[in-house]
């Protein structure tokens, strides 16, 4: 299951936590082939998004999260999850906290070039039986 325990004495949902797996999955695999799949990857944003970078800043526009995307990711970058890294955490009433450790390989680099690892947290909102990212923290 995990890992990499972030927080000492984590116990997950079993329930919640495969979900939430199931989706950084789709969503990432969606991000790796943006270039064929933008439009689905957009869907998974919330309109009201906030997206907090450590080198980039804060955007909170969903557009210009996908318009970046497109131009600076799209068949130049790939993600790569730290395997055994995710926890999952429910928030009442509202959806759940993902956080965990990935890397981003440039795709211009040799094939086994080491990338630096970095932490994630993504605010899931369940909206209905919909999924949707509305906040996300990338730190490198």
């Amino acid at each position: 299951m995990y890992k990499y325990p972030i927080t000492k004495n984590y116990v997950p949902d079993p329930q919640l936590y495969k979900t939430i797996v199931s989706l950084d999955s789709i969503f990432f695999d969606l991000y790796n082939s943006c270039d064929k799949n933008l439009e689905k990857y957009g869907d998974f944003y919330s309109e009201d998004i906030e997206f907090y970078h450590d080198k980039g800043g804060l955007m909170t526009s969903k557009k210009d999260i996908i318009e970046g995307t497109k131009n600076n990711i799209c068949g130049k970058v790939t993600r790569e999850l730290v395997k055994g890294s995710i926890e999952v955490y429910p928030i009442k009433n509202y959806g759940a906290i993902e956080i965990g450790l990935h890397k981003f390989h440039n795709n211009a680099e040799a094939a086994n070039t080491e990338s630096k690892t970095g932490r994630f947290m993504i605010f899931w909102k369940k909206e209905k039986s919909n999924w949707k990212i509305c906040r996300v923290v990338s730190l490198h």
